[in-house]
């Protein structure tokens, strides 16, 4: 877990505040007992999970696809290559919404904006190097190097649900 005491405070906060904004439809299913604290999202996320990201295109139309998400410091981050359809989409509307659900039994959803993240050192790329160097060897941190780009997103909501089987 990367996260300090504030980055805790700062996502409780986010989803206390998403949930009181929510709409009766929301709030039937995601009952408080259903709800994760931040210090259960944080525990739930380490290391790369799979998210479905959102971004929207010229014609404003949604588009979902896959990314690796990192949850670092209270906030999901993901890459992509810089002349991707997703970069372009991002460079012109930086509005996503991003969905962790690796089963029927857990989803965390947050809507915000994707803010570039410099990768070419700090704690960050550290981060990213512990997670994929082992898994995909040394060539993975070269490309890295060579222009990859991140983002964060800047949540303005969250909402988390967990349901065990």
């Amino acid at each position: 877990m990367n996260e300090q005491t504030a980055d805790l405070a700062a996502l409780q906060d986010l989803i206390d505040r998403s949930y009181a904004a929510a709409g009766p439809h929301l709030l039937a299913i995601h009952t408080p007992e259903r709800r994760l604290s931040a210090e259960q999202v944080c525990e739930r996320l380490t290391g790369m999970r799979l998210l479905a990201l959102a971004t929207v295109s010229a014609a404003g139309h949604p588009v979902v696809g896959p990314v690796d998400g990192i949850f670092f410091h209270g906030a999901f981050h993901f890459g992509s290559a810089p002349n991707s359809a997703r970069a372009r989409h991002i460079a012109a509307r930086p509005w996503v919404s991003a969905t962790y659900l690796p089963a029927e039994e857990l989803a965390i959803t947050v809507h915000g904006r994707a803010e570039p993240v410099d990768v070419s050192a700090g704690e960050f790329r550290e981060a990213l190097l512990d997670i994929y160097v082992p898994r995909y060897g040394e060539s993975w941190a070269d490309m890295l190097s060579d222009g990859a780009i991140y983002w964060r997103i800047d949540a303005e909501r969250m909402f988390t649900f967990s349901m065990p089987a």
